[in-house]
C-alpha cells in the first residue's frame, strides 16, 4: 500500500524548498552586486503580480510574486536581456551611470553572474557540513561484502573480499561511489578495476536493469549489479575536515547530475524521465514525511541542481551570460547586441518548451492522462 503526503502538507514543504533557494541565489547576486557597487532597483521571489513587498533605504524594492517558481535581481540599468547600455542610459548623470549593471568591467560582471549559482553550490556543501556534524558521516569502504547469486556480478566474475578501486578509469573511494555509478547505467557495459589478495585485475560487467516502486508508489528504473557492502560505519569527523567532507559530497553529486545530463542527451536514458515543478513539489512533500534529515538532503540536491543547471551555457540562463562574457573576452569586445537578443529570445522559447515538457511528464506521473 502506498502512502501519499497530503496536497498541503506538499504544498507547505515545496514552499519551504525552494523559497529559500530562489532567496539565496538572487542573494548572491544582489551581495556581489553591492560589493561592485551596483545598485538594485529590485529584488524579486516570484513572478507575476507582487503580493506583498517594500523599498529599503537605497531604493530597492523587495517584493514576492504570486508565482513561486523562480526570482530575480533587476540592476539599476539592466533593462534589456542582454544588458547592452541604451541611448537612455548613455544620457545618464556620471555618478548615477556608476551605479549601473553595464558601466562594470567584464570581470565585475561575470562574478555578479555567477555568484548566483555559486551560492546554491556553497548553500548545499554548508547543509552537508550541518548533517555530517550533527550525526556523523557514514562511511563504507568500497570492498564487496557478498556476491547476489545469479546476479550481473556473479556471471562477471566478483568475489566477496574484491576491493573496488575504479570503473570506467574513474576512482573510487567508497561503496556509494560504486552504487552511484552503476544505478545511473542499467545495461551499459563498465570495467571495474579490482584488487583481490594483493594482485590487480580487471572485471567487465553490464549491470542489470532494476524496476522499483518505492512506498509512495514512486517507479523508478536503475542499474544493479548484485553486489553487497560491507557493514557501514558511522565516524564522527574532526571539525576542520567536515567542510572538505561536505565538499566532497556536493561535488559528487554534481558529477552525477553532469553524468545524468549526458546520458539524456545522447539517448542513453528517456527524456520521460525528466521532471519539472510538479515532481520536485511530489518530492518535498514525500521527502519531509521521512523525516528532516531527509528532508534537508533533498533540500541540498535541488540547491545544487539550481545552481547546476544556471551554470548551462543557455541564453536567459546565467551561464548563457557567463558565455557570452567569454566570447566578449576573447574577441575583445561584445556580441552585437541583435544576436545577443535573438540568442536570449531563442533560450526563452527553448527552456519554456523544456518547462512543459517537464511538466506533461509530471502530470503523466501522477496518472490524470489515463
Amino acid at each position: 500500500m502506498t502512502q501519499t503526503p497530503g496536497f498541503l502538507w506538499t504544498l507547505l514543504f515545496f514552499l519551504l524548498a525552494i523559497g529559500p533557494l530562489i532567496f539565496f541565489h538572487e542573494l548572491g547576486h544582489y551581495l556581489v552586486g553591492r560589493w561592485n557597487g551596483v545598485k538594485a532597483d529590485v529584488f524579486s521571489i516570484g513572478f507575476g503580480r507582487e503580493i506583498a513587498g517594500w523599498t529599503d533605504k537605497r531604493g530597492t524594492r523587495w517584493k514576492v510574486g504570486w508565482l513561486p517558481l523562480g526570482g530575480y535581481v533587476r540592476f539599476a540599468g539592466d533593462m534589456s536581456a542582454s544588458s547592452e547600455p541604451s541611448a537612455e542610459w548613455k544620457t545618464l548623470p556620471v555618478a548615477e551611470r556608476d551605479m549601473t549593471f553595464q558601466s562594470k568591467a567584464l570581470w565585475q560582471r561575470a562574478l555578479i553572474v555567477v555568484a548566483g549559482p555559486v551560492t546554491n553550490l556553497a548553500l548545499a556543501a554548508i547543509i552537508f557540513a550541518g548533517i555530517i556534524a550533527a550525526y556523523g558521516m557514514q562511511v563504507t569502504p568500497s570492498v564487496v561484502g557478498a556476491v547476489q547469486p545469479g546476479s550481473a556480478a556473479a556471471k562477471a566474475g566478483f568475489q566477496p573480499g574484491d576491493t573496488l578501486t575504479a570503473v570506467d578509469g574513474r576512482a573510487l573511494s567508497s561503496f556509494n561511489d560504486v552504487a552511484q555509478y552503476v544505478e545511473l547505467r542499467p545495461m551499459q557495459l563498465m570495467t571495474f578495476d579490482v584488487t583481490r589478495g594483493g594482485k590487480s585485475i580487471e572485471i567487465v560487467a553490464a549491470p542489470a536493469e532494476d524496476r522499483t516502486v518505492d512506498r509512495f508508489g514512486n517507479k523508478g528504473r536503475r542499474g544493479r549489479l548484485g553486489l553487497g557492502s560491507t557493514a557501514p560505519k558511522i565516524v564522527q569527523l574532526p571539525f576542520y575536515e567536515i567542510p572538505g567532507a561536505a565538499i566532497k559530497q556536493t561535488a559528487s553529486v554534481l558529477r552525477s547530475m553532469v553524468d545524468g545530463l549526458g546520458q539524456l542527451i545522447t539517448g542513453k536514458r528517456s527524456l520521460r524521465e525528466l521532471g519539472g515543478p510538479i515532481m520536485i513539489a511530489k518530492y518535498s512533500g514525500q521527502t519531509a514525511a521521512m523525516g528532516f534529515v531527509t528532508f534537508l538532503s533533498f533540500v541540498a540536491l535541488i540547491s545544487i541542481n539550481l545552481g547546476f543547471i544556471n551554470l548551462l551555457p543557455i541564453p536567459t540562463l546565467d551561464g548563457g551570460h557567463l558565455f557570452f562574457y567569454a566570447v566578449e573576452g576573447v574577441i575583445r569586445r561584445p556580441v552585437s547586441q541583435t544576436v545577443q537578443e535573438w540568442a536570449f529570445r531563442s533560450g526563452f522559447v527553448l527552456l519554456m518548451g523544456l518547462m512543459l515538457f517537464a511538466t506533461f511528464n509530471d502530470l503523466a506521473a501522477f496518472g490524470p492522462w489515463r
